[in-house]
């Protein structure tokens, strides 16, 4: 039997580690970048996630970071 599991997680994380992070899994958003850490850990198929708030791409963080 599949089940859904529906989560929120919340992190803090420095712009040099996002960085590197998006980088070492090749990814360009942080939604891809917790899919590909969810699959990985977990290796499941059909993977939804969603930023609903912060930057989701370095784009965004310079932006923020910005307007700070």
């Amino acid at each position: 039997m599949d089940v859904r599991i529906k989560a929120t997680v919340s992190f803090s994380i420095t712009g040099s580690a996002l960085e590197d992070s998006l980088a070492e899994f090749d990814e360009l958003t942080v939604s891809g970048l917790l899919r590909e850490i969810l699959d990985k850990a977990i290796a499941v198929d059909g993977i939804q996630v969603e930023v609903t708030e912060g930057p989701n791409t370095l784009e965004d963080y310079d932006s923020q970071a910005q307007g700070a």
